[in-house]
C-alpha cells in the first residue's frame, strides 16, 4: 500500500474526513445536507461515524489541539477500522481530507490503515484471491506535506520488510538466505551490507556464533549493515544488534513443551527488527550515522552439535559454560557486543527475542527493556516508545542478578535462575560490553498468535518504528 499527495480533493468514491469539532466544513466538498448532518452527529458528541450512499462512503473522524502517544495510538486504531471496512466493500482508494488537524494526526490515521493492510500471502496458491482490494491512501489538506508523506512511506515499507523477514519459514530464510535479503535492501535503501561467512567467523574466533552453528547444516553469517550520510550529526556510530537465530529447536537442550517450537521462525525478529529500522532510517536520509550488526544461524541439536557441560571460548576471549543449549540467543549477541566496541560506539541498542521471562512478565503489549545508558537516553527511548506506541517497561539491573551466572568452571555459565530470567539475560550480555548500552527483549510483541488492529498474525515488525522516532528525533535535535 502507499500513501499518495493528492493536488486536490479529487472526486473519489470513498472519502476520509479527519475533522476539528470546530471548524467550518464549509472548506470541504460536501453539500449543505452532509454538513449539517455532521455537525448534528458532532454536537451529539459522536467523534467516529459514516455517511453511507449507494455509491460512496464518506468517514468522518475527529482530532483534538493535544499530540500524544495516546492521541496518535487512537488515530492508528480508527485507520485500521476504516480499511478494514473499505476492504470489505472491495475500495481501491481512498482519499483522506484534513485541513484543521495537524499533520501527524493525519499521518498517524493513515499510518493505522497501511499497518493494518498488511499481508503475507507468499505460500499461498490462491493468493490474488485472498489480497486486499485496497491499495492508494490519497491524502489532501492545508497541513498535509509531501515529505511528511514519504517518509511515513519509507517506515511502513520498513515495517513491511520486517514482518516479511519474520514470516518467512526457516524452509526459504535460512542465515545465508537472510544476508542475500539484507543485500536487496540496502541496494534499495542506500545502506551497505558486509557479510562475514562461515571463515571469516572462524578467523575472528566467535566462539558464541560457531557454537551454536555446530549442529546445523547451514552456515553461519555475520552481517554489517551501515548508514553513513556525509552530513551526520554524529561523530561516532549508533550501534543496532538482532539477534539472527533463524530457527530455534533449542538444540541438544530441545524445548519440550508442546507446540513450543510451532513458532521459532521469529527467532531472528530482533534481526527484522535492525534491519527494518536501518533501512527507514536511509531511505528517509536521516542525517546520523548507524551501523547493524546482525549475527545468524540456526539452532539445531545434529552433527556434532554443542551440548550442555561444553565450555566456549567467546569472540572476547571470556569462557562460558553452556548449561542449557536453548539459552543460545545470548551468545551470538554476545560475540556482536564484543565486535561493536571495536566501533566505538556512542551507543548500542540490541534487540532480541531473548526470554520467555520477558513475555510472561508484560506478554505482548510491550518491550521489556534494561541497561547502562544514561537517563536522557532512557527517556528519549520511552517517549520514542511512546509516540509510536512500541512501548517500554525498564526492568532493575540490580548487581544481584549477575550472582545467578557464576561458573564453577568457566568465567560465566549461560543460564541463571528462573526468577528474573530476563533480567539474568541481560546481565550476562553485559560481560561483553564497555560502552552505554539498551537491552531490548522483543520476545512478546514480535509475533502476535492473535491479531491486534493494526497488526496481524505473525511478525509484527515491532522495533523499527520505535528506533526510526528515536533516530529521527536526535538527528534533527528534537528532545
Amino acid at each position: 500500500m502507499k500513501l499518495k499527495f493528492a493536488k486536490k480533493a479529487s472526486s473519489i468514491s470513498n472519502v476520509i474526513l479527519l475533522i476539528r469539532k470546530d471548524e467550518n466544513l464549509g472548506t470541504y466538498p460536501l453539500t449543505p445536507k452532509q454538513v449539517k448532518y455532521i455537525s448534528t452527529r458532532i454536537k451529539k458528541g459522536q467523534d467516529s461515524f459514516v455517511l453511507s450512499d449507494y455509491d460512496s462512503n464518506i468517514y468522518v473522524e475527529t482530532c483534538g489541539i493535544r499530540s500524544n502517544g495516546a492521541v496518535l495510538e487512537k488515530m492508528r486504531l480508527q485507520g485500521a477500522s476504516i480499511c478494514k471496512a473499505l476492504n470489505t466493500i472491495k475500495a481501491k482508494e481512498v482519499i483522506l481530507l484534513s485541513n484543521a488537524c495537524l499533520e501527524i494526526h493525519t499521518l498517524a490515521l493513515a499510518e493505522g490503515m497501511a499497518l493494518a493492510n498488511y499481508q503475507f500471502l507468499k505460500y499461498f496458491a490462491d493468493a490474488k484471491k485472498r489480497r486486499n482490494s485496497l491499495k492508494i491512501i490519497h491524502l489532501f489538506g492545508k497541513n498535509i506535506t509531501k515529505k511528511g508523506i514519504r517518509e511515513t512511506n519509507n517506515i511502513i515499507e520498513g515495517n513491511y520488510l520486517s514482518r516479511d523477514l519474520v514470516n518467512e519459514p526457516q524452509s526459504f530464510l535460512t542465515a545465508p538466505q537472510m544476508s542475500e535479503e539484507f543485500k536487496k535492501m540496502g541496494a534499495e535503501a542506500g545502506f551497505t551490507v558486509e557479510v562475514w561467512e562461515r571463515k571469516k567467523i572462524e578467523a575472528q574466533k566467535m566462539g558464541g556464533i560457531l557454537a551454536v552453528n555446530k549442529g546445523s547444516v547451514q552456515p553461519p553469517t555475520f552481517n554489517i549493515l551501515e548508514w553513513k550520510p556525509e552530513n551526520a550529526v554524529n561523530s561516532k556510530p549508533y550501534v543496532l544488534v538482532g539477534k539472527g537465530i533463524v530457527y530455534d529447536t533449542g538444540g541438544l537442550s530441545l524445548k519440550p513443551t508442546a507446540n513450543s517450537m510451532d513458532l521459532m521462525k521469529c527467532d531472528m525478529g530482533g534481526a527484522a527488527a535492525v534491519s527494518g529500522a536501518i533501512y527507514s532510517i536511509a531511505k528517509n536520509k536521516l542525517p546520523i550515522h548507524v551501523v547493524a550488526l546482525v549475527p545468524a544461524t540456526d539452532n539445531r541439536p545434529g552433527g556434532d552439535a554443542y551440548a550442555p557441560g561444553d565450555v566456549i571460548t567467546m569472540y572476547s576471549g571470556k569462557t562460558v559454560e553452556v548449561l542449557n543449549t536453548d539459552a543460545e540467543g545470548r551468545l551470538v549477541l554476545a560475540d556482536a557486543l564484543h565486535y561493536a566496541g571495536k566501533l566505538n560506539p556512542e551507543l548500542v541498542l540490541d534487540f532480541a527475542t531473548l526470554t520467555g521471562s520477558a513475555m510472561r512478565a508484560i506478554g505482548v503489549h510491550g518491550t521489556v527493556c534494561m541497561g547502562t545508558a544514561t537517563a536522557k537516553t532512557k527517556r528519549q527511548l520511552k517517549d520514542a516508545g511512546d509516540n509510536t506506541f512500541e512501548r517500554l517497561v525498564e526492568f532493575p539491573f540490580w548487581d544481584e542478578y549477575g550472582e545467578h551466572l557464576k561458573s564453577q568452571i568457566a568465567d560465566i555459565k549461560n543460564l541463571g535462575k528462573a526468577e528474573g530470567g530476563a533480567i539474568s539475560a541481560g546481565k550476562f550480555l553485559e560481560h561483553f560490553i564497555s560502552y552505554p548500552w539498551m537491552h531490548f527483549d522483543i520476545a512478546g510483541p514480535a509475533f502476535l498468535t492473535s491479531p491486534e488492529p493494526y497488526k496481524p498474525y505473525g511478525g509484527t515488525g515491532v522495533g523499527v518504528r520505535l528506533l526510526h522516532e528515536f533516530f529521527k528525533n536526535l538527528s534533527t535535535g528534537n528532545e
